[in-house]
Parts: C-alpha cells; sequence; structure tokens
C-alpha cells in the first residue's frame, strides 16, 4: 500500500470541471458535503456508477460506500430498476392526475412499515419532515416541537437549528436566513439524554406538538440509543399529548423492511420516509396514524401539495427497489459485510494503538476517532475529524470512496461482494495503520 496520502490530486477533467463549477454554482457544488470542505482538496466527478462501484471522469474505479448517500441499497444502475423505469418512460414522465404506481406504492409502505396507516408522497426527504412537522402542529394545535442537537432532518427553517451533516461538516450548526422567531419554537435537547428530554417536557408542559427524531442518528455520524431512551420517547409523548415523528429517510428500509421501528419495537405516531423509496430518483414520503394523516388537505385543514408528488417515474424505480428488498431479503448478509469491515478496522486500531469507535448496524457504518464511545452530538464534534480526513484520502488513493466527513454514515449495499468487502476491508485497516 502506498504511504498516507495528503489531500488527493485528480487529473486535469476533475480539475476543470470543478473550476467552471465554481463559476457559475456557488461553491461549485449543489449540495455542500460533495465540496470536500471537511476532508480537503477538491471532489472527484463521476462519470457513471455500476453496481458498487463509482467511475470518475479521471478514469479512475473506485469502491462506493456513499451509495449516494443511502438511496443505492441495491447499488448503482440496478438493471431491475433500470427496467422499471425504462417502462414507466414509455409511458410518460408526468401527468398531474392520480397514477396507479402511487397505489402500488403506498401499498408497499403500509405494509411494510408497522407505524404507516396511510401515506402522502412528495419530492424529498426535507418535503417529508417539513410536512410531518406541520400536519402534528395542525393535529395538535401546538407550536413548540423537541428535535435532537446532531440530527439533521433536512434544510427546514425550524429543523436546522445544530444540525448535523453539512451543516455541521462545514462548522455552520445553526444557519443563517432563519428568523430568531422560528427558532425559539424549536427546543434541542442531547441525544440519550433522558433527564434533558424530561426536563423540556416539564418546563413546556402542554405546548409540544411534536418530538422529532432520528431513532439512530445518522447525519452525525452513526450513533446508537442508549437501553430504553427510544421507549422513553414513546412514552412522554403518550404522557403529554405530543406527536412522536420518527425520521428514517436515512434508516427506513435499510435496517429492516419496516426500519428502526420494526427492529426495535417501537411505534411512532408519524414516519417520515425517502431516499430508498425512490430507487435514485428525488422523492419523500410520510406516513403514521390514519386519524393524524387524515388532517391533510383535502379532508383536513392542514395544506401540504407538490406538483411532482407520485412521480410516476420516481415510484415505479422505488416500487422496484422495495420489491427486490422483500424477495431477496438481504439484512443477513448486510449483517456479515458491515461486520467483516468493522472488526478489520477495529483490529487494525488496537495493533496501531489509535482510539476508534465504529458503530455498524447492517449496512451502515461510522468512524469515529475517539477514546469513548459516542453517544450524542458533543461527543461526535469531540472526535478526531483531522484522523477521518487522512484515512479518507489514503483510502481514495486506493480506490475506496468513504463519504467526505467524518460526520457521514457508510453505507453497503447488495452490490457489494465479497471482494469488494475484502478490499476495502484491507485499505481502510492499511490506512489506520499507516498513520
Amino acid at each position: 500500500m502506498d504511504k498516507l496520502q495528503q489531500p488527493t490530486n485528480h487529473s486535469q477533467r476533475s480539475t476543470q470541471l470543478f473550476e467552471r463549477a465554481q463559476q457559475l454554482i456557488p461553491g461549485g457544488v449543489n449540495s455542500p458535503v460533495r465540496a470536500f470542505r471537511s476532508v480537503g482538496g477538491a471532489p472527484f466527478f463521476t462519470e457513471r456508477a455500476d453496481g458498487a462501484h463509482l467511475y470518475t471522469a479521471d478514469g479512475k474505479e473506485l469502491v462506493d460506500f456513499v451509495c449516494t448517500w443511502g438511496p443505492a441499497i441495491h447499488g448503482h444502475n440496478d438493471p431491475d430498476i433500470r427496467a422499471a423505469i425504462s417502462l414507466a418512460l414509455e409511458k410518460g414522465t408526468s401527468f398531474g392526475t392520480p397514477n396507479p404506481y402511487e397505489v402500488e406504492m403506498a401499498e408497499l409502505i403500509v405494509e411494510m412499515v408497522p407505524s404507516v396507516e396511510k401515506v402522502r408522497m412528495c419530492n424529498s426527504g426535507t418535503e417529508a419532515t417539513m410536512s410531518a412537522i406541520r400536519l402534528a402542529r395542525g393535529y395538535t394545535k401546538r407550536d413548540k416541537i423537541i428535535k435532537f442537537a446532531g440530527c439533521y432532518h433536512g434544510h427546514v427553517d425550524s429543523l436546522l437549528v445544530k444540525a448535523g451533516s453539512g451543516a455541521l461538516t462545514l462548522g455552520y450548526p445553526d444557519s443563517a436566513g432563519i428568523p430568531a422567531s422560528f427558532a425559539a419554537e424549536t427546543i434541542v435537547v442531547e441525544y440519550n439524554d433522558a433527564d434533558e428530554v424530561r426536563a423540556a417536557f416539564h418546563n413546556h408542559k402542554g405546548e409540544i406538538a411534536a418530538l422529532i427524531v432520528e431513532p439512530f442518528p445518522a447525519n452525525c455520524g452513526f450513533i446508537l440509543p442508549d437501553q430504553g431512551f427510544l421507549a422513553l420517547l414513546r412514552d412522554l409523548c403518550n404522557e403529554n399529548g405530543t406527536v412522536l415523528i420518527f425520521d428514517e429517510v436515512m434508516t427506513g428500509f435499510r435496517l429492516a423492511p419496516g426500519g428502526v421501528q420494526e427492529r426495535v419495537g417501537i411505534t411512532p405516531d408519524l414516519t417520515a420516509l425517502g431516499k430508498i423509496i425512490g430507487g435514485g430518483l428525488p422523492v419523500g414520503a410520510f406516513g403514521g396514524k390514519a386519524e393524524i394523516m387524515d388532517q391533510l388537505a383535502p379532508l383536513g385543514p392542514v395544506y401540504q401539495a407538490g406538483t411532482l408528488s407520485g412521480n410516476p417515474l420516481a415510484m415505479a424505480a422505488g416500487i422496484a427497489a422495495l420489491k427486490k428488498l422483500k424477495t431477496d431479503n438481504p439484512y443477513p448478509a448486510f449483517e456479515t459485510m458491515g461486520t467483516m469491515i468493522r472488526d478489520a478496522l477495529i483490529n487494525a486500531a488496537i495493533e496501531k494503538g489509535m482510539p476508534l469507535q465504529l458503530p455498524q448496524v447492517g449496512s451502515m457504518f461510522a468512524l469515529f476517532f475517539s477514546d469513548s464511545p459516542v453517544r450524542n452530538y458533543n461527543d461526535a464534534i469531540s472526535s478526531e475529524t483531522q484522523l477521518f480526513s487522512k484515512l479518507f484520502h489514503y483510502a481514495l488513493e486506493n480506490g475506496v470512496y468513504l463519504p467526505p466527513s467524518g460526520y457521514e454514515t457508510c453505507f453497503i449495499s447488495t452490490a457489494h461482494n465479497g471482494k469488494d468487502i475484502e478490499r476495502a476491508a484491507e485499505v481502510l485497516a492499511a490506512g489506520i495503520k499507516a498513520m
């Protein structure tokens, strides 16, 4: 293996594309974390993708553990999803009327996700969380919400307070452009801090419309709940007449057919979904108890709409993706692959005498260079992200693509095979030993 790399230098094509992009697109990217600001250097441009591999504009092949930030659970350019899109495309791209794909998608979601009795499609995870919050406020006739530091729920004004993901990566946990009056309705507490959550309900009794949480936070690295923590949230919401919202945009269908709520046996009132249900095309959805969902227009007073909601191409792609999960049951294989990477890296860190935490469940894992388990936002930002940056560049130079931030989660797909996992484990372990 090569010695530990400095920030990666790409060939002329990516450099030229990035220079052109910076003249026309803020920062040269259409989503901030793609800019490599956290890890240093400039981003590469992808020419095409297939299976578990990206092929860059510079002619390099990479084993991909970003998976388009989660949606590509079947890898890139999956033939079944591609065929479903092709068939739908022959019929048109958008109708502006109900279409049969919407009904089939709704049936699949209701069948697979324990909490969902009715569902509404939208166009992104951000729309899903925004709409779920509005619906909870309309249903309860209250204004305040509780969120957790480091949990990112999309770029919604009232939720972009101490957010994780790209906001944290760039050093801006609070965004400019959000009125203080909006943020004042959001109560931020630490994940896994039961006392803080109890205090928030006590101090704002009768005022809290919703508590929104990533049940397994995946936008601040990957963090797991303490024993009983999610059950406590369910109990407190029941006691206070508060709507419990699980943001399963990332974890939905990835950790189990029914997401985290299926794994832990906790049923939220509303669930936000996205990513996998679009098969790689833009999509979002939110659903839950029929009593709450029926508050949406045209049945109720809570307005939500979208020109391209239920778009036939996205629905067709998502239906194909969900059906493959039902048929193939990849979850045991995900656990095997994830454990293989985790064990290889932990063993390398022990051999090197380097502190490393590697939370992993199934096809999701993250790396924290920290002496102690990472339980919340403060633990995550205390980890040694400069070590992650070094490992990122070493991996990239040796054909493995990790998320370009120590505050993001890695993903495995059904397209990853034994050789991909062995290669990644070898490269990442060697990178740790080379530090």
